[in-house]
């Protein structure tokens, strides 16, 4: 059982380590400004650029999504009534966990932006504009670590009877799959369409958000209930 349980961590480790290296590495280029990646992140940020000022109809509702859909107090809102709901019905280790993933996630972003320093793109003709340090995205690293755990949360199905009707469903978490797929990829493009962050920026996002699920989810504490809990079958203790 124990050889079992580590064959299923191995992945996950090994996810967890190509990620880490991955947001290091990426981190110092960005840091040293070098060459190549800041040529790669400024043709692609002229490019849509130049698109979003001359399609202001696509522009628009990109926005939308980008500052009220997808925006992380948005991202925070959600994780928050998840946590509440989980406590709710007894799954304190995991809503705690949640939590602290989330407030990571903030504490991260903020941090690195400090340390780095990096300007964000400016524009004669801005559509957006935005404050502080670009590296790494905010938006795309809150986004990847609430919809990473909620959808882990939701295939492991701890709070069971919602999460395991749907892990029972395969459409059904196929879709929620998509709809987590299309958020974090979503709102990486948003924030680099809308010329508010380097590519770069987005891609540490996505990476560093990689980092703290697989961190959070690594000792499965959110893969059962609370043995005090008066939903698990047993008395109130």
């Amino acid at each position: 059982m124990r050889s079992d349980h580590v064959r299923m961590r191995i992945p996950l480790v090994c996810a967890l380590s190509a990620a880490a290296v991955a947001a290091v590495v990426l981190t110092v280029l960005v840091a040293v400004r070098w060459g190549p990646l800041m040529s790669f992140d400024g043709r692609i940020a002229r490019g849509l650029h130049s698109y979003a000022v001359s399609h202001p109809g696509v522009t628009r509702p990109v926005r939308v999504l980008s500052d009220w859909v997808w925006d992380p107090w948005t991202m925070r809102a959600l994780a928050g009534a998840t946590c509440l709901w989980l406590w709710w019905r007894g799954e304190i280790r995991c809503a705690v966990r949640i939590a602290l993933a989330a407030l990571a996630a903030s504490v991260v972003s903020q941090g690195l932006k400090f340390l780095v320093g990096r300007e964000r793109p400016v524009w004669p003709d801005p559509v957006v504009t935005a404050d502080y340090a670009a590296y790494p995205s905010g938006h795309a690293l809150t986004a990847t670590v609430v919809c990473g755990l909620l959808l882990w949360l939701v295939a492991r199905g701890p709070a069971r009877p919602f999460s395991h009707s749907l892990t029972r469903s395969r459409p059904a978490l196929a879709l929620l799959g998509v709809l987590a797929a299309v958020s974090v990829l979503g709102v990486g493009f948003t924030r680099t369409y809308l010329g508010v962050h380097w590519f770069s920026d987005v891609l540490a996002g996505w990476l560093l958000g990689a980092v703290l699920v697989a961190l959070a989810v690594s000792d499965g504490a959110c893969s059962g209930r609370s043995p005090v809990s008066p939903r698990a079958g047993g008395p109130v203790r």
